[in-house]
């Protein structure tokens, strides 16, 4: 098949989230099926300047753009998945992160830019660039791709289209005013269509006109469906859930593998567990900790917002402190959560190490150090963490949500007796539930022959993107069924 699979970040290039490990993973796993995919993405400044050898292949002609946009190609690196870029320097090559002013601030053409994206989309798959290609697919993700299913909608011959949901809560919302602005057609604008409560809705765009909807668990495609998680789009969800499947994220192994990560100061494996032990050494010494063997190290890294629970965990604080523990937290997010973390801190600096900001090979570090992993996320429609960590023997501690709750086996009494635990899991998210949890876990620590069965159990579990390929294949064939 000829796959157009447009996403707005993708790994190594450039990443804010999960997304950009999915769409710099699972395009390399369905090239190497021997299908040819092509990867699309806008020519972000930091993308520019991971990218050689590209080269202009062609130029469009898009509306509301004020001169051409040009397309630019080469591979993604370390694969041999072909790479277009959007190139259209007025709406892309800027500092901040793809969709953020370097004050924290959405971009006020947001709306303008990936609009422009899905347009190029369009017409890349359509073979109307000149460059002898035409999709059999288009595989589009989330808010800032989802325009393209509805404007290929109104295309006489169009590929099929597969939208996937990372994340229900982000949605591009903008007023009728934008809608008219970026000269899409009225046909679009209905309450089966981008309307939402008289605006425009941009992930509606993917859920009404898809030929398949995917999320990124099957936990996840069925929360998606009720009102605590549905955003307001949960009847059209319903309404469509013929059409819509959960398929969980694979892991890079090559990248995330105690075995040969190059950021861990000893490498380690199931059948060489003891050397688990320096790395932990190693990050207690450089997160300012005591060096302590017998404490258990609990690493946490997210984003500092209510969604991954950081409220839970400034609640259980309190009674966390007063255990025999230490906590390793990387993260960036609300100011609030982030002033109140570093303060406490301050106050326990034995037991806790705050740093503010993403560091991709710390964060290596803290899955290859930690004894346990903290996730105590309302919802997590995948989740990568935990995966990470079951790779690591750092077992997980995580809400019973989304992706959380199909990969994390609880360590339950039968479960660790028949040798099938993997992590701790707990329900309600609440202080009493999380702090319950966390006893659990320190509970089962002190238990070593026990504590390493859980951990061997973990690094046995296998989250491969060459399944998640296959997986997604067979959804492109049925919505191939499914188009017209």
């Amino acid at each position: 098949m000829n796959i157009l699979y447009a996403s707005s970040e993708a790994h190594p290039l450039i990443k804010t989230g999960g997304l950009a490990d999915v769409a710099g993973s699972l395009p390399v796993a369905i090239k190497k099926l021997g299908h040819d995919i092509r990867l699309l993405l806008p020519a972000y400044h930091e993308v520019l300047a991971k990218c050689s050898d590209l080269k202009e292949v062609a130029q469009l002609n898009l509306p509301t753009a004020q001169y051409p946009v040009k397309i630019l190609q080469g591979k993604l690196p370390n694969s041999q998945v072909t790479l277009w870029l959007v190139d259209y320097p007025a709406a892309f090559n800027r500092p901040g992160n793809p969709y953020m002013t370097l004050q924290g601030e959405p971009w006020p053409d947001n709306p303008h830019r990936f609009t422009l994206l899905a347009r190029a989309a369009v017409e890349l798959s359509q073979n109307r660039a000149g460059l002898n290609w035409q999709a059999d697919i288009v595989h589009c993700n989330d808010w800032q791709t989802a325009l393209t299913p509805a404007l290929l909608s109104l295309e006489p011959l169009r590929p099929a289209t597969l939208f996937t949901i990372h994340n229900l809560a982000y949605q591009g919302i903008y007023k009728k005013e934008t809608f008219d602005a970026l000269a899409l057609p009225t046909d679009l604008w209905h309450p089966q269509g981008v309307e939402f409560h008289k605006q425009l809705n941009m992930i509606k765009g993917g859920i009404a006109y898809a030929d398949i909807i995917t999320t990124v668990s099957p936990t996840y495609a069925r929360e998606i469906q009720g009102s605590e998680y549905g955003n307001g789009l949960e009847g059209m969800l319903r309404h469509r859930s013929e059409r819509l499947f959960g398929i969980l994220n694979g892991v890079d192994y090559h990248e995330w593998n105690p075995e040969k990560d190059r950021y861990l100061v000893k490498r380690y494996s199931a059948s060489r567990f003891e050397d688990k032990a320096e790395n932990k050494r190693a990050l207690q010494k450089e997160s300012g900790l005591p060096i302590r063997d017998k404490t258990p190290l609990i690493g946490l890294i997210a984003r500092l917002v209510d969604q991954k629970g950081i409220d839970l965990l400034l609640n259980a604080l309190p009674h966390l402190i007063k255990q025999d523990v230490q906590l390793v937290i990387l993260g960036s997010g609300e100011q609030h959560y982030e002033q109140q973390l570093l303060q406490w801190q301050q106050w326990h600096p034995e037991k806790i190490s705050v740093t503010i900001g993403y560091d991709e090979s710390l964060a290596h570090r803290i899955e290859g150090s930690s004894d346990m992993f903290l996730m105590p996320s309302r919802f997590e429609p995948c989740g990568l963490n935990q995966l990470y960590s079951l790779k690591y023997g750092t077992v997980p501690i995580v809400r019973r949500a989304g992706g959380l709750a199909d990969t994390v086996i609880e360590a339950s009494k039968q479960n660790i007796e028949n040798r099938t635990a993997t992590g701790i899991v707990f329900d309600h998210a609440d202080t009493h539930a999380i702090c319950w949890a966390l006893d659990r876990a320190i509970t089962l620590y002190h238990q070593p022959e026990g504590w390493q069965q859980l951990c061997k159990s973990g690094m046995a579990q296998v989250f491969d993107w060459k399944v998640c390929a296959e997986q997604y294949l067979a959804l492109y064939k049925k919505a191939e069924g499914f188009r017209g």
